[in-house]
């Protein structure tokens, strides 16, 4: 099921149970709506949190406001949140930075040290092998890139590609799919703020999808 599907599924579920007409539902469940006194919404809904840890984003903000604090820190509050309330160490990072993200500690894509990341994916219809190989290649990979210049920071034996840019870092993971196709995730991290997020979203978005003509261009 997609996310689309996913979120539809959830819109019919809670006209069902309120009487809400489609466009409040949809208003009421998308992350982008909020609550009051929210600086940014968390990246997770109130549903998945509450199924997931037993609270909603607010009753999260109540403990840890009453807990640790705002002020003690990520580290902190993600250890606070282990020991004292029993959530795994992924929900318990997730609940921090939700909450960073509620408090306004956080930006929307910004990292525990101030640097900002950008992540896009999608499925192509080649060998994950193939493209691996060709991020390795010194010779050829700045034709691959789109010129972009780069140099090799992880070993020609992982199986993630690290390349360092101009700005930041670029890891490229691929996921085999059954079909024979491969699901390529380009997360650039260390940029400086929201607009370089943009502007390299915008960038890896074009190069996956240009890679996806040239793919279905030599399948035909």
């Amino acid at each position: 099921m997609t996310k689309q599907e996913s979120f539809t599924r959830r819109v019919r579920e809670r006209m069902a149970k309120t009487g809400e007409v489609s466009g409040a539902a949809r208003r009421r469940l998308s992350p982008a709506a909020g609550e009051p006194g929210w600086v940014h919404p968390p990246q997770q809904s109130d549903e998945q949190v509450v199924e997931r840890t037993g609270r909603t984003w607010n009753q999260w903000r109540e403990v840890i406001d009453a807990g640790p604090g705002r002020d003690a820190g990520h580290a902190a509050i993600a250890t606070f949140l282990e020991q004292n309330h029993e959530i795994g160490g992924w929900w318990a990072q997730a609940v921090t930075v939700g909450y960073e993200r509620i408090t306004g500690i956080r930006a929307p894509h910004q990292r525990a040290d101030g640097t900002f990341e950008a992540g896009v994916s999608r499925t192509l219809p080649l060998a994950g092998t193939a493209l691996r190989a060709g991020l390795l290649d010194e010779s050829g990979r700045a034709d691959l890139l789109g010129g972009l210049a780069s140099t090799l920071r992880s070993r020609p034996t992982s199986t993630a590609v690290r390349l360092g840019v101009d700005e930041g870092v670029v890891l490229f993971t691929f996921d085999p799919r059954p079909d024979g196709q491969v699901r390529v995730t380009v997360t650039h991290s260390n940029l400086a703020g929201p607009a370089a997020v943009e502007h390299w979203r915008a960038f890896w978005g074009e190069w996956l999808q240009a890679l996806h003509e040239a793919a279905d261009d030599d399948g035909t």
